[in-house]
């Protein structure tokens, strides 16, 4: 590492800040489960080949991801399971278009993680003898643990409940004593990958900046994990006011992964999914345990179960091959919560009340007086605000339900969503030449994208969902293990960016330029005609998404003369991208941040415009397409985008089915 300074350093950005340099040979972008997992594993092969790595987190790492404040249960552990199983459950979720050679993968190894998270010291519930359910704590006196083979407690078919409120801090510190200190840097925020000047398909390393310091910090490395995670605040969210930054996924997540990754030419996939949960309204607290553990079953106003009312729905859907067995997908259930709001029969209630007496009737006191505290602490563990929104809006869940509504959109790659970079998977016999990428050296490396050298997942793994925490965190130590093999394969080669690193540096503080050169025309820089500050952008932005490009305000409905009408005000606001204003580091942060989201959604919207079909009912509709399409749309819709001519090319690839069917 090389340090060049410049000026002395100082609270707010300097017009010239300090230039730090890296020379690397694995660099690690992103401090979440799906990074966590990468430096553990690269660590573990790395370290015996002396290879230099350093993972670089816009956060801290305790509590960095979108697991920071915590989980009641981990979502992906397959225990008695089959891979087999795993894959028809996440195809029937996504309507039927996933790369099931991915899925099985993680499948394979996502038991794995979750053990080390309990031999780190994660508590697990464990099923006792009596059939009654022990906590983390009493499992633990117990001797009790999944590893020996104990049966956890299931809250559904994949699901185990964990008490999880530091569940993030506990899988970083095993990152953090893999890696050591020195090679953990935090606080810093990537907004460019940077390519060779001799070959632009192949990475060079990522450019970046300190939230808390006046350096721009220059990353050369062989191998580059982009594990950045998803993107929120893309669309207008429901809330409104001192409510606006409440989200369901986390608010940081910006978008990086797949704004970074495109502009340099990767090949992304199915960006026209999203994700767009049910959640308690406004809080937007978890539903999954009281739909699972609890039984609780939504109604509508008139105290229905609209699930059974509206039946008929599925059928079009079960003809086709989808809804199949036990499993409904998510779009599907938000498309019938969706009939019930727009022909005035809502609010929607979790029937909390119900839920708990009926659980309570086969407890003693004790029992349900720990089922009642549990009840809170689904929230506390991972969603404090909707406690709060309980207790200050009189709700007590055994006296009344509760309201749930769908939420603003989100794009992501490891929840129930699959929008991300198109990857290669392993190289087995078993998995289609279609689905690997071969580099120019003849091999093929699990988990790279279409960039040499470049690789990813979690949020960053496209048509490949349900994943979730574990699933990220297995998917990580893959492409960790993966990028050991690349450096070893490339001894001596040394990528060079094309750009000095001045230019990058200036490059960076545009933002920052562009305040002080404009900041005297006006007597309130929030009202001036040069410049746009990071808020406004934002706002303009959720504003032009949500009303075109099928947001709440439309309920979720778009058209290719509405998403025309959004393109023609994304290339406008991209023009105005050039007054971006920063007054600070915080508002430089916020620049970038925004400038990902429009990158990220605007890819989004080219994506369902090319679709021209309703593959996600309740996620989005094309009201020009309605009807489901197999026939000319059971495909992937792939996309890349030529950093010279700056044209994005759309195109199809073929799914190819792997794991035969079966009832799910």
């Amino acid at each position: 590492m090389s340090h060049t300074p410049t000026q002395q350093q100082a609270g707010l950005p300097l017009a010239t800040p300090d230039i730090v340099e890296h020379d690397l040979d694995i660099l690690i972008i992103g401090g979440g489960m799906g990074a966590c997992g990468a430096a553990y594993e690269a660590v573990r092969w790395g370290d015996r080949h002396g290879l230099k790595m350093l993972m670089v987190d816009k956060a801290a790492l305790e509590r960095s991801g979108a697991v920071a404040q915590g989980l009641s249960a981990i979502n992906t552990y397959l225990g008695d399971n089959s891979p087999e199983d795993y894959v028809r459950m996440v195809r029937t979720d996504l309507m039927g278009l996933v790369r099931e050679d991915l899925i099985y993968d993680v499948g394979r190894h996502v038991d794995d993680s979750v053990h080390l998270f309990e031999d780190w010291g994660l508590p697990c519930w464990i099923k006792g003898k009596d059939g009654h359910n022990l906590d983390g704590a009493e499992a633990r006196a117990a001797g009790k643990s999944l590893r020996k083979g104990d049966k956890p407690v299931r809250s559904g078919r994949w699901q185990i409940m964990i008490n999880g409120e530091s569940y993030k801090c506990i899988v970083a510190e095993a990152a953090r004593k893999a890696l050591g200190p020195e090679r953990i840097l935090e606080r810093v925020f990537i907004v460019r990958l940077l390519t060779d000047k001799n070959d632009p398909g192949r990475i060079a390393g990522a450019v970046g900046f300190s939230v808390r310091r006046n350096e721009v910090h220059i990353f050369r490395a062989k191998a580059v994990l982009l594990a950045a995670g998803g993107a929120v605040n893309v669309y207008r969210p429901r809330s409104c006011g001192e409510g606006l930054g409440r989200a369901w996924y986390p608010v940081w997540n910006a978008g990086s992964t797949y704004a970074m990754s495109a502009q340099i030419g990767a090949e992304m996939t199915m960006m026209e999914n999203r994700f767009v949960p049910a959640r308690f309204k406004d809080g937007y607290g978890p539903v999954g345990a009281w739909f699972l553990l609890f039984r609780a079953k939504a109604v509508n106003a008139l105290g229905e179960d609209y699930c059974e009312t509206n039946k008929a729905m599925l059928r079009p859907y079960e003809e086709r091959g989808y809804a199949r067995g036990r499993v409904v997908p998510t779009c599907l259930r938000n498309h019938m919560m969706l009939r019930e709001m727009r022909e005035g029969r809502g609010p929607i209630l979790m029937d909390t009340r119900t839920a708990l007496r009926s659980t309570f009737a086969s407890l003693d006191e004790k029992q349900q007086k720990a089922l009642e505290s549990e009840a809170w602490e689904d929230f506390l563990d991972m969603c404090v605000a909707q406690a709060n929104l309980w207790a200050s809006t009189n709700t007590a869940p055994e006296e009344r339900g509760s309201e749930i509504m769908p939420t603003e959109p989100y794009l992501l790659g490891s929840h129930s969503g699959c929008c991300g970079i198109w990857v290669s998977g392993p190289d087995e016999d078993w998995v289609p030449a279609e689905y690997k990428i071969r580099a120019a050296n003849g091999k093929v490396y699990n988990r790279m994208t279409t960039i040499e050298g470049l690789f990813t997942c979690g949020d960053g793994v496209g048509a490949s969902g349900h994943k979730f925490s574990s699933g990220s965190h297995a998917e990580g130590r893959i492409a960790g293990k993966q990028m050991v093999r690349w450096c070893v394969d490339h001894p001596g080669e040394a990528p060079m960016p094309a750009q000095t690193p001045q230019a990058l540096a200036d490059m960076i503080y545009a933002p920052w330029h562009t305040f002080q050169t404009y900041k005297d025309a006006t007597t309130d820089v929030e009202v001036n005609p040069h410049m746009l500050t990071p808020r406004h952008f934002m706002l303009r932005l959720m504003k032009c998404t949500d009303e075109y490009g099928g947001g709440v305000s439309t309920f979720y409905i778009t058209s290719q003369a509405m998403l025309e009408r959004g393109f023609e005000l994304l290339d406008m606001l991209e023009e105005d991208s050039a007054r971006l204003a920063a007054r600070d580091l915080h508002e430089l942060l916020r620049c970038w941040e925004n400038y990902h989201r429009l990158w990220t959604v605007r890819l989004h919207m080219q994506h369902m415009a090319f679709r021209e079909e309703t593959r996600y009912p309740g996620f989005y509709y094309r009201s020009d397409h309605m009807p489901l399409d197999d026939a000319a749309w059971k495909c992937f819709v792939n996309s890349v985008h030529d950093p010279k001519s700056g044209e994005t090319r759309l195109f199809k690839r073929p799914y190819i089915q792997l794991v035969p069917e079966a009832d799910v």
